[in-house]
């Protein structure tokens, strides 16, 4: 085997021109939607040579397998193309990480509709990169139950790469891998790396996050991924190498054709060596610069007499096989049918609390479901997809207002907390299932206006002025909430004729507008970060005595001020 500039082809692998054949025979078949064969600007792209610093995997090794094609059946034309499992097992796609790629296509309608992202596109290149997580192997937050690295990037046998993330992501300090199921180096999950799953972390181990990411880094560039041309060069972006490029359209072909949901960590995997478990790795046997002359060529899995090389026989290719691979044992004994799936018949509400918060503040209350069948039972691995719906500036504590949870053994979902903003009134939490007949639930959230229960002066000086002149200092106030600063509260500062009442005074001190009139009630006052408010300018008219100024805010805290205003001196 030759290991070739940070790819390498594997053991039980096909070789280049077995992947365009497979490409040729999907166009000779004049099959639906089957990708034309264009080498010019792709080969171009992939000759180039670019480092691999350019590219979202660092060029790291990936599965060359094959789906299973059915030849055309003329004469001179088929070819001789590996079988690999069976077609209905390779077209199933574990349920979490199918999930994860028609989220991450619906994301990106929204947000870039004019890339028009398939998921099949996604799916092809996770079958490549990890085998769809090791076969879907995730937990219920779509993370995977263990890291998948690609190897050291050393320069021995792939890329030189430095490390960039001191070990953060891949656990090498030294070097860059290859991290999850879609396999980013670290350098570029820094840049392109996203948080689907609402949980407030950008994690490349997460199957939510890792194909958005993947979907963004496709469609940069203001690709469109309907254009022959666009598909191919975001593809080489990805991974610059032709025959990484034939073999992802090969499997977008294949998955454009049906596919259907598994349950997770029941999905297929390659037969070839990929990502792996990180774990003590040797040094990778130096390889040779390559030549023009071709190396041997692995023996076909159909070779009688031919065993495949046991799992630690040296090089490269031997990291076991995503989850295992051919190195675990299988399964004794018939496993007959397997029970059918639960089938959701209702979604309902689990939550009874009442879905109100202050501007500015966390929701207490979090909206929560439960899926259940026709007998009442929960049903788990359902995804849910939370919605905020309305006229709100209210957001999930992820920043978002659209994401997905999946039900557990309760067959409960619950949304995270909703972060309420500066808007009040009400709005909508609606959460929905993508299951026909399945009617969603809508809780009713409202915001209201920041509130103070407390207020006090800042200043101990006491408020006195001449008739007809201005005041020494200015008001200023404090304004609290169950003990911590308000900021942002609504305020009216009057000048009232009594301590119990609140009509405002028609003479004494005032406060002027913009055209310089006297104005004895300010109305839209706000405190600002630091909870302080401070009043205008007063000014004393001609009449002297002891007046009240009354400050009230949103909830109900007041403040009254006395300003004293004492005759001018005798002439």
């Amino acid at each position: 085997m030759s290991a070739l500039f940070g790819r390498r082809l594997r053991r039980g692998a096909t070789t280049t021109a077995v992947a365009a054949a497979a490409i040729a025979a999907l166009s000779a078949s004049q099959a639906p939607g089957a990708i034309p064969s264009s080498a010019g600007g792709a080969q171009a792209a992939a000759d180039a040579n670019p480092p691999a610093e350019s590219s979202a995997t660092g060029n790291s090794p990936y599965y060359t397998e094959l789906p299973p094609l059915t030849t055309p059946d003329k004469p001179d034309t088929s070819v001789d193309l590996p079988t690999i499992g069976t077609g209905p097992a390779e077209a199933g796609i574990p349920a979490s990480v199918l999930a994860a790629y028609k989220q991450a296509e619906q994301a990106l309608a929204e947000t870039k509709p004019g890339c028009n992202l398939p998921w099949q596109l996604l799916a092809a290149i996770g079958k490549v990169e990890s085998g769809q997580a090791r076969g879907g192997r995730v937990d219920a937050d779509g993370t995977t139950l263990s890291p998948i690295l690609g190897p050291v990037l050393n320069g021995i046998g792939f890329a030189n790469i430095s490390d960039t993330d001191d070990g953060a992501y891949d656990g090498d300090s030294t070097h860059d891998r290859a991290v999850g199921p879609m396999q980013f180096i670290p350098s570029t999950w820094a840049t392109w790396g996203q948080d689907a799953n609402g949980d407030g972390r950008k994690d490349p181990n997460n199957i939510y996050d890792a194909a958005l990411a993947a979907g963004e880094y496709l469609c940069h560039a203001d690709r469109d991924l309907s254009l022959d041309a666009d598909l191919r060069q975001a593809i080489l972006s990805y991974n610059r190498s032709q025959e990484y490029l034939n073999t992802v359209l090969t499997w977008f072909e294949y998955y454009n054709k049906g596919t259907h949901e598994v349950p997770d960590g029941t999905g297929v995997l390659p037969a070839g060596t990929g990502p792996v478990d990180p774990g003590p790795s040797p040094s990778p046997t130096p390889t040779p610069p390559p030549s023009s002359k071709p190396g041997p060529k692995p023996p076909k899995p159909s070779d009688p007499g031919t065993e495949p090389s046991p799992p630690g026989s040296g090089g490269p290719e031997e990291p076991s096989t995503p989850g295992g691979g051919g190195s675990t044992p299988p399964p004794t004994g018939d496993p007959g049918t397997p029970a059918p799936k639960p089938v959701v018949k209702r979604i309902e509400k689990t939550g009874t609390g009442t879905h109100t918060a202050m501007a500015g503040s966390e929701f207490t209350e979090r909206a929560s479901v439960r899926a259940v069948d026709a007998a009442g039972k929960p049903v788990e691995d359902v995804l849910v997809r939370f919605e905020i719906v309305g006229d709100t500036d209210a957001r999930f504590t992820s920043g978002k207002s659209v994401l997905t949870r999946t039900t557990g053994e309760d067959g409960t979902a619950t949304a995270p907390a909703v972060q309420a903003g500066e808007r009040t009134g009400e709005f909508t939490i609606r959460a929905a299932v993508d299951v026909k007949n399945v009617a969603g639930v809508e809780y009713t959230a409202s915001v209201t206006a920041r509130q103070a229960d407390g207020l006090t002066t800042t200043g101990d000086k006491e408020l006195t002025a001449e008739a007809g002149a201005e005041f020494a200092g200015q008001v200023s106030v404090k304004a609290t909430y169950k003990g911590a600063v308000a900021p942002g509260v609504a305020a009216t500062a009057t000048m009232i004729t009594s301590a119990d009442g609140s009509a405002p005074r028609t003479d004494g001190p005032y406060f002027k507008d913009a055209d310089g009139n006297p104005l004895r009630e300010l109305k839209d006052l706000k405190t600002d970060a630091d909870g302080t408010l401070q009043l205008p300018k007063i000014y004393a008219d001609d009449t002297a005595g002891t007046f009240l100024l009354r400050i009230e805010t949103e909830g109900g805290a007041t403040l009254t001020v006395e300003l004293k205003v004492t005759a001018p001196p005798a002439a």
